[in-house]
């Protein structure tokens, strides 16, 4: 796995927030990533990725165009990886914002599956039940956990 990423920064206590820059033709862009936990299962976070804007929100439909896909996502999965090793028994649910976007997360998981699968075990969402994932085959959402 190329580790071609952004440096972040982030709350050292909780590390569910974390902060970097897209840097590209667009100019230097900032972009947040975060675990948000849900009330109905504790042990699952939710990822949410993407531009921040004036108001200092997530903008998840964001297209920064900074040539720079494969790097910024990189550096979101680093983020998980950081994130699961201080919270071993959660779990991270994550969809694009678009089926275009999570297309795009499908392939970027399938191309690395391999080494992803060393420390984490990828489940696809599908035909309404969550299956181990499999590459070349469409899924609406992810579930990533450690490897036991």
């Amino acid at each position: 796995m190329q580790l071609n990423s952004y440096e972040t920064t982030t709350t050292p206590t909780s590390l569910t927030r974390f902060q970097f820059y897209s840097i590209g033709p667009k100019g230097k862009v900032k972009k947040q990533i975060e675990f948000d936990q849900f009330p109905s299962a504790p042990e699952v976070y939710n990822l949410a990725f993407g531009d921040v804007n004036e108001c200092g929100t997530i903008d998840d439909l964001a297209v920064t165009g900074n040539h720079d896909r494969n790097k910024v996502l990189m550096t979101v999965a680093l983020t998980v990886n950081r994130f699961l090793q201080r919270h071993p028994e959660s779990h991270i649910f994550l969809s694009g914002s678009t089926p275009a976007r999570s297309r795009l997360y499908q392939i970027a998981i399938s191309n690395n599956l391999e080494e992803i699968q060393h420390n984490f075990v990828i489940y696809g969402y599908t035909n309404d039940q969550w299956e181990l994932f499999e590459p070349n085959k469409n899924y609406q959402a992810f579930l990533i956990r450690l490897k036991k």
